[in-house]
């Protein structure tokens, strides 16, 4: 028994999946390999959006493998870097923009809509209560999606995939128009939330090793 859940050596258990759920495995194997292909986007550009979704994950595994593979594909550390960032800059986008539900409990006169478009007028409230952190959040939200070793286009791209593994519908609509107003196609931003997809369910998969770890136990 390792001291550790996270031991690279547990992904080994993995093997046992086409003897446990053969079909099941080859199907996810299909699944995976049919997202990650070439297409509208590179298979570098796939890598690296794997490797941001594995940060909303969570998933060492994931991290550890698709960051290899980003890699083999030509992505640097800077690329990679700035796509994590991107994730931290809507994971953090998240909460701001859910906080038009706070405000919108504490009004008597709020519909029973939870999600409407105009919620985000209330925006103005979190700035207007709390300055200091709100202005520290814009900032950070600006640089992290400027222009650097990863364009503006593919950073939306990239924030697009994100909300979708975040699920948040404010973060989808913003960003998903905003990667429209940078040239994204619909190909490019369908193709990047199937690797959301992928990643979402490889972060379940990945994790079989650690329940079959406990089984052995």
């Amino acid at each position: 028994m390792s001291n550790s859940f996270y031991q690279k050596s547990h992904m080994a258990h993995l093997n046992q999946l086409k003897d446990l759920a053969p079909e099941q495995l080859q199907a996810f194997a299909s699944f995976n390999e049919a997202v990650l292909k070439e297409g509208a986007l590179t298979k570098k550009e796939k890598e690296i959006i794997a490797v941001a979704i594995a940060h909303v994950t969570e998933c060492p595994y994931c991290i550890d493998s698709h960051t290899r593979n980003a890699k083999a594909e030509g992505a640097s550390l800077e690329e990679l870097t700035e796509a994590v960032f991107v994730v931290a800059g809507i994971e953090a986008g998240g909460a701001v923009t859910h906080s038009t539900h706070m405000h919108g409990a504490k009004d008597a006169e709020a519909g029973d809509a939870l999600y409407l478009r105009s919620n985000l007028k209330q925006l103005g409230n979190l700035s207007k209560y709390a300055p200091e952190g709100f202005k520290g959040y814009a900032g950070f939200n600006t640089a992290a999606m400027k222009a650097g070793k990863l364009s503006v286009k593919f950073k939306e791209i990239i924030a697009v995939a994100v909300a979708h593994g975040t699920q948040c519908p404010y973060c989808i609509e913003i960003h998903t128009q905003n990667a429209d107003k940078e040239g994204a196609t619909n190909e490019e931003l369908s193709e990047a939330v199937l690797v959301t997809s992928a990643l979402l369910a490889g972060g379940a998969y990945a994790h079989m090793a650690n329940m079959i770890e406990s089984y052995g136990e």
